[in-house]
């Protein structure tokens, strides 16, 4: 062999070395990059007692896009009264699932596949009336921590509220699971200051016209009240100071559930919008990096964006 073909021989091995490993680093980069948006699945088609849900959708895939955090796929079920049985969305490609679903019952295959996604770590955001959804599944229930509606009562579990001293009561008396009066502003109260979702928001910031749920009942387990709203009696109240944002884990996931955004003023609440996004960052088990925003509401004034 000659020692110029030997050179050469090299010279090829060498090139081919340095093309292969540049091949590989791009292809390390765009697979970093694919990956560093979180994953959300937006789940809507049923509302029960909401018959404009569609108009939340868009404001919610919005406010996610802009954020800038999050790649995002939406699943909307059968309407009402179709079969479900091959609604079967596949949860485990997520970080976190957003539902905005309250209608008819899942599969039991489907249901399985959510109660092993959540247990094996993924996160679930429920928003508003998510929670008056399938009252008969007790894992469902259990996840989401209090919930209303759909025959629920004493026996779905305890009444959870916030006395005047600060302290959590748990009702165990007979009564409805499930109320809210008129729409109307209200103001928001952090109660847990120090967690990622409420972290550097005012303690107290008012909320744009919307319902406010009272007398939810569930569970409870493992579940943290980040903020409340007080149910006052000119407004049909309950004169006690409600849950409005809290927190629950469930196995190895994440659940964080807004019992706010009954319709599209409420859901355009800077408010509201600040902690959607935070909750599915904490959700998913990332770091919350979302700031709050110039325009968030003080305790005294509103402040709301065009969707």
């Amino acid at each position: 062999m000659s020692k110029s073909f030997l050179n050469l021989t090299i010279f090829l091995v060498v090139f081919l070395l340095v093309i292969s490993s540049s091949q590989n680093v791009t292809a390390q980069k765009k697979k970093k990059k694919k990956s560093s948006k979180i994953h959300v699945l937006l789940i809507d088609g049923q509302s029960k007692f909401h018959p404009n849900w569609k108009e939340w959708t868009p404001i919610l895939l919005k406010q996610l896009d802009d954020s800038q955090l999050f790649q995002i796929d939406l699943a909307t079920s059968p309407m009402k009264g179709e079969s479900l049985d091959k609604f079967n969305p596949k949860f485990k490609n997520y970080d976190v699932v957003v539902s905005l679903y309250d209608g008819d019952t899942w599969s039991a295959r489907t249901k399985r596949n959510v109660e092993k996604y959540i247990v094996d770590g993924g996160g679930l955001v429920v928003i508003h009336a998510a929670d008056n959804a399938f009252p008969a599944w007790e894992s469902y229930n259990t996840m989401i921590g209090l919930a209303g509606w759909g025959e629920r009562n004493q026996t779905s579990g305890p009444y959870v509220y916030i006395d005047e001293k600060g302290e959590i009561i748990r009702d165990t008396s007979p009564g409805i699971a499930g109320h809210h009066g008129p729409k109307h502003e209200y103001v928001i109260e952090t109660r847990t200051t120090d967690h990622p979702i409420m972290q550097d928001l005012p303690v107290r910031w008012l909320h744009t016209e919307d319902e406010l749920y009272d007398r939810l009942r569930g569970p409870a387990t493992n579940m943290t009240i980040l903020a409340t709203a007080f149910s006052s009696d000119k407004y049909d109240g309950t004169e006690r100071n409600e849950p409005m944002l809290m927190t629950t884990n469930y196995g190895g996931g994440r659940i964080f559930h807004s019992t706010m955004g009954h319709d599209k003023t409420a859901l355009s609440c800077v408010g509201f919008m600040t902690t959607f996004i935070r909750g599915c960052e904490w959700a998913a088990h990332k770091k919350v990096t979302f700031e709050v925003p110039e325009d968030f509401p003080s305790e005294n004034k509103i402040n709301k964006r065009a969707y």
